[in-house]
């Protein structure tokens, strides 16, 4: 029988059996150790159960970590928007407002002659004037040199300088314009601002210096006077220079001359015709216009091809000194006499005119000495 401490298939051979061996207990054999029932124990079971974590519990709260990070973002954006529209609020250099369209302002001065009115046919009468050499319509408006700017290229300037030419040739030069047709395509190249105006200037034309239909064109009456010659002698400048950053400026100071004449019913439907003198049948005459206008054109007109009309000067002849030429021109024609009329008082205590009436002397040497005047 084997010992209590003996493995089931008794002691090693060899072995002594006594329970005097004092490492009998440490000493298995091979049947001992196939026969032993392994048990492999968790991390937590070898620690104990008195184990402390290394890695502390994280609560709830602190699962809601990602939710704030997000609201702290959403934070400093808007304070940093905040602190955008703050100092953008107090920049002393704030980029400046682009300016509203400015209302025309215009003066239209008569010039009285001094003697009769010439008369002959147009050819003979352009041979024998100051406008003998002037070129003939639109390649009269000559386009200058052209140098870029600080804030505008040459391209836009060649732009701004096109779409000034476009607007004289319109209102100056047009047939249909000059003898009171239609006024479309000169209204197409003006500022939306001033359209209004532009407007009340043509339907109820006032000589006041903003609502007179000749400070936008030139017309004539069509009911007195007629073109004899479609070919309008053209001379004089256009320039630009840039007013401001965001706009530039252009100049055209032209003097065009007209050969008209008078027509079927010109004497029947104007009393005053016969107070100037009686026109000489058949006969054309020459007529001049002086126009000094000033546009501007901002980025959006150059964009859109329009421009804003700021000035109107316009001195023609020969004129009447009477003569209101607020909503069309109403010529001396051959054979026709100023008079000794002038233009009505003016107060210079009154505003509600801001264009007094004005009359000049139109220069001997502005007409024309035609070699075969027709009598």
């Amino acid at each position: 029988m084997s010992g209590p401490g003996d493995p089931p298939e008794g002691t090693p051979n060899g072995a002594s059996g006594g329970g005097e061996d004092e490492y009998r207990s440490v000493v298995f054999d091979e049947s001992f150790v196939r026969a032993a029932r392994l048990q492999e124990f968790s991390a937590d079971e070898r620690l104990g159960e008195h184990h402390s974590p290394a890695v502390k519990t994280r609560h709830n709260w602190l699962r809601a970590g990602g939710s704030r990070q997000a609201i702290l973002l959403v934070l400093l954006i808007v304070l940093a928007f905040g602190t955008a529209v703050y100092m953008g609020v107090r920049h002393p250099y704030k980029v400046p407002e682009t300016s509203r369209a400015q209302p025309l302002r215009s003066a239209v001065v008569p010039l009285a002659p001094t003697g009769t009115v010439p008369g002959a046919t147009p050819r003979d009468l352009f041979a024998h004037s100051p406008a003998a050499d002037f070129r003939i319509g639109a390649a009269g408006v000559n386009m200058p040199a052209v140098q870029r700017t600080e804030h505008f290229s040459d391209g836009q300037i060649v732009s701004a300088l096109s779409i000034a030419k476009d607007y004289i040739v319109r209102s100056s030069l047009d047939p249909a314009t000059l003898t009171g047709g239609s006024v479309r395509p000169v209204r197409l190249l003006l500022d939306t601002a001033q359209l209004d105006q532009f407007d009340r200037s043509l339907a109820h034309p006032d000589d006041d210096g903003r609502y007179a239909a000749t400070g936008w064109l030139t017309r004539f009456d069509p009911e007195r006077t007629e073109l004899a010659d479609r070919d309008v002698r053209v001379d004089g400048t256009l320039s630009a220079r840039e007013s401001s950053p965001d706009a530039l400026d252009v100049v055209a100071d032209y003097t065009f001359v007209y050969a008209v004449r008078p027509t079927k019913d010109a004497l029947r439907a104007d009393p005053a015709d016969q107070a100037a003198g009686k026109v000489t049948p058949g006969a054309a005459s020459l007529f001049t216009v002086r126009r000094e206008l000033h546009f501007r054109l901002d980025r959006d007109d150059l964009n859109d091809h329009r421009l804003e009309v700021l000035q109107s000067s316009l001195q023609a002849g020969p004129l009447a000194c009477s003569s209101k030429p607020a909503d069309a021109l109403r010529p001396l024609l051959a054979g026709q006499r100023a008079g000794v009329d002038r233009p009505s008082g003016t107060d210079p205590y009154s505003r509600s005119r801001a264009n007094p009436s004005l009359c000049g002397e139109l220069a001997a040497t502005s007409q024309p000495s035609p070699s075969h005047p027709i009598r």
